[in-house]
């Protein structure tokens, strides 16, 4: 007979939520208090951890902000090397915060068709390699990308020769890399709605079998984003039972926490995928030059869907059913039920880019993001409790589960 004894993954938030926390004129000739500022405001928000958001600082980086749909935050700045100095200070904070570091994240095209432009990124990935083992964490977190200018065969050869050697130089730091699954569609102005090429299960079981041909399968896991799914017509219990079923329920190590809520009217004006005309990102005959016109390539995805910050979202099990926002008591519940989890080493990351929502200002946003987090942080506990009664307490007795709940491969 099994104690009633859940098990509760650790909730965290990634730090682009607020990306002026620390005005630029402060944190730019002073890098690092940008980090202490947010390990303040994380403890103020109720998160155990954060998601270091690094990035190319706005002076370096090859896409302008003005052409970005959610601006990546540089919280953690690398221009300058992140030395036992910075990190000693780092550490310092997270120790009167009481706050933890879940990963770093940089969120870029790791296979940019442009060689110059990819060995720009690469080397800035192994600086974020580098600051990880100083902050003693185990993993960091990105895209893979796509060569634009190569079909989807042709970027497995693209992964096999750039991304494993980065995979490599994980390998050497003792480092895990989470991939995030986001399809990116608005990185080309391009019709193409694929833009990271391990969008799915399918890929990612490609990328895995090339990882063990070359000795780093260890260092290839995903970052499971239940939003990024939605936009592929996908559920995530289907998804997760498909992993389960092949054999490689064990590729999830992480989560973002985040959804979509499809808009049934853009849905049946576009459809998934919908290419849309008259975006705005053209201007006669060719792509625009200028960024903000740019930014009209991500109405491939705008004109759908919106990203939901959990909890913020009209309780709707109509929408769970048809796959049009996240159910996620049920995503928390399949991650127990379906996937290889060390869950009390877990991190649940919330991401926050409700555009409505998505305040430059701490006060108003304050509250909004202690919500968020409370919400997950209770979401996360019930789920826990529903799979330590029922798949221990009552296994252990011999006793059945009631109903029949949610089904994979179901619409």
């Amino acid at each position: 007979m099994k104690p009633f004894d859940p098990k509760f993954m650790k909730v965290g938030v990634l730090t682009a939520a607020l990306q002026e926390l620390t005005p630029r004129a402060v944190r730019d000739p002073d890098p690092d208090r940008a980090v202490e500022e947010w390990l303040g405001f994380a403890k103020e928000l109720g998160a155990d951890y954060i998601q270091l958001s690094a990035a190319l600082h706005p002076t370096e980086t090859d896409v302008p902000p003005e052409a970005m749909l959610d601006p990546v935050a540089n919280t953690l700045d690398l221009r300058q090397p992140f030395t036992k100095d910075r990190a000693k200070r780092v550490a310092a904070a997270l120790c009167a915060t009481h706050v933890g570091l879940s990963d770093i994240g940089y969120f870029d095209n790791m296979l940019h068709h442009d060689p110059a432009v990819r060995r720009k990124k690469h080397d800035f990935m192994r600086r974020v390699f580098d600051a990880a083992v100083l902050l003693n964490v185990d993993a960091v977190c990105g895209f893979v990308g796509r060569n634009q200018q190569h079909d989807m065969d042709a970027n497995l050869l693209d992964f096999e020769s750039d991304f494993v050697p980065l995979l490599a130089a994980a390998k050497e730091r003792g480092l895990t890399y989470r991939v995030e699954q986001c399809p990116m569609p608005g990185w080309t102005t391009a019709d193409a709605w694929i833009n990271n090429i391990a969008y799915t299960p399918g890929t990612w079981i490609a990328l895995h079998r090339i990882c063990e041909k070359h000795g780093v399968a260890d260092q290839f896991r995903i970052h499971y984003d239940p939003s990024h799914a939605i936009l592929m017509g996908q559920d995530t219990r289907s998804v997760f039972q498909y992993l389960k079923d092949a054999g490689y329920n064990f590729l999830i190590g992480g989560f973002h926490v985040k959804g979509q809520v499809v808009d049934a009217h853009g849905l049946a004006a576009w459809g998934y995928h919908g290419q849309t005309v008259d975006r705005g990102d053209w201007r006669s005959g060719k792509p625009s030059p200028n960024p903000a016109d740019q930014l009209n390539a991500w109405k491939k995805q705008t004109v759908l869907a919106e990203h939901e910050l959990p909890g913020t979202a009209r309780h709707d099990p109509l929408a769970y059913l048809q796959n049009r926002t996240v159910d996620w008591l049920d995503h928390q519940l399949a991650a127990r039920e379906l996937l290889q989890l060390d869950v009390p080493n877990t991190h649940l990351v919330v991401e926050h880019e409700y555009p409505k929502a998505r305040l430059q200002d701490r006060e108003r946003v304050k509250p909004i993001l202690q919500g968020s987090i409370a919400f997950v942080r209770r979401i996360d506990e019930a789920a826990a409790s529903m799979y330590a009664l029922q798949h221990e307490v009552l296994a252990s007795q011999g006793i059945p589960i009631q109903g029949l709940g949610r089904e994979p491969y179901r619409s």
